[in-house]
């Protein structure tokens, strides 16, 4: 396919880079057109050694080959990011000032805006009507992140992630009038990994979770265009780039991290490995081990019930509340007074959380794989949802219906 890649004149410009390896390493021949502004950000000599293809932003370079026209016709989609508020006006008014946009007016192709800007800048009444104008003429305009901007504020205005560009890109092609990202404007906080439970400055209580399946669903949130935080517990695999990391490791500082943070969640994922235990007394130098000396007893306590406390705290916001998504995730194994799921199904009325994820755990099974199978089980009425596979498919699915889900809280 062939892809023109224009570059708006923003701070956002750099990760724009990332989003024409992906474009590049998925076959396609990418063209490169930056405005005169984004070269102050990312140099043309960068644009072209990923690209291969040479780079310019002039209509008079190239004028045997009638670039300005030729490159719009014979692009297959246009692509521009960052769209900056300047870029989306001078769209909006059919302006022709430069090579990016003539080759917008000959674009024959689908084209596709990624905005990046300060939050008023995106709100501001100008550039809502630019971009009502540029989907009315049928281009495609993502919804910007929210999240940390240039400054020390946040809001939306965020570039989306290079991966979900590039995933409403390939939808947009291929004739998907959805391809809008369903997490846009959306903060989704994730709790991964197994918490640890110190006994004394060198052991601990741990469990089998190494945070695989929690990595593959900030990455699923973040490819849906969220604002992704990940509240890390131990993991053996690193966070994905592109989401904000809190560092936790004992349930009560999951908790701590996780009420906080509870507020700004239109989304809240509890699948971290939570210890139900905890020793009731730490020692404060190492447990030794004498020939002279009885066995330790250990002593534990019951951990807090965070989903549940996420739920009271979310049910008590009233109707500021009431839109927030709260899913948790059940380890379960069966015994002789029930199977999976009928376990599932209890929980998850005693949790009184919107969507339970069920996986049936073993030594052998979830922790620490690669593949992953679930029932999602909701509370809204609708039936239990299978999903197995990779543990980032498994991630697209759960995500896809958190996506359901919210639309359906909307509409109530």
């Amino acid at each position: 396919m062939r892809i023109v890649l224009g570059v708006g004149g923003g701070i956002a410009a750099y990760k724009v880079a990332s989003l024409l390896r992906l474009f590049t390493e998925a076959g396609h021949n990418v063209t490169v057109i930056p405005t005169e502004a984004a070269t102050r950000f990312v140099g043309t000599a960068t644009w072209e050694a990923l690209s291969g293809n040479p780079v310019s932003n002039s209509v008079f370079d190239g004028v045997h080959q009638v670039n300005h026209v030729r490159l719009g016709h014979e692009a297959d989609l246009v692509v521009i990011a960052p769209a900056t508020a300047d870029l989306l006006a001078r769209a909006a008014t059919g302006q022709a000032g430069d090579l990016l946009t003539n080759t917008l007016l000959m674009a024959h192709g689908p084209v596709l805006f990624a905005p990046a800007m300060h939050t008023e800048m995106w709100q501001h009444p100008a550039t809502q009507a630019n971009v009502e104008t540029l989907r009315s003429r049928g281009a495609a305009v993502l919804e910007p992140a929210t999240g940390r901007l240039t400054g020390a504020d946040s809001g939306p205005g965020r570039l989306p992630e290079p991966e979900a560009i590039f995933d409403a890109a390939i939808a947009l092609v291929q004739g998907q009038t959805d391809f809008q990202l369903p997490l846009a404007g959306r903060t989704v906080t994730i709790s991964a990994g197994g918490t640890r439970e110190p006994l004394d400055p060198v052991r601990f209580l741990g469990n089998r979770s190494s945070g695989k399946q929690g990595v593959a669903l900030a990455v699923a949130a973040r490819n849906a265009g969220a604002t992704v935080r990940l509240l890390a517990a131990h993991m053996e695999v690193p966070p994905p780039p592109g989401v904000e990391v809190v560092p936790v490791e004992t349930a009560l500082q999951l908790r701590e991290a996780a009420l906080a943070t509870a507020g700004d969640s239109d989304v809240f994922i509890m699948s971290a490995a939570v210890a139900d235990f905890r020793p009731a007394v730490v020692s404060d130098t190492k447990i030794k081990k004498r020939d002279d000396s009885a066995d330790p007893v250990i002593t534990l306590v019951r951990n807090p019930d965070i989903l549940q406390e996420l739920v009271e705290v979310r049910n008590a916001a009233g109707p500021s509340g009431q839109h927030r998504l709260i899913v948790g995730f059940a380890a379960e194994t069966g015994d002789s007074q029930g199977d999976v799921l009928a376990y599932a199904e209890a929980k998850l009325q005693r949790k009184g959380c919107d969507l339970l994820v069920v996986n049936h755990v073993g030594s052998d099974k979830v922790f620490g794989q690669d593949t992953n199978s679930v029932v999602i089980l909701s509370r809204s009425g609708s039936g239990p949802q299978e999903a197995s596979g990779t543990k980032a498919e498994v991630s697209a699915a759960i995500i896809s219906r958190i996506g359901d889900e919210l639309n359906h809280l909307a509409l109530n």
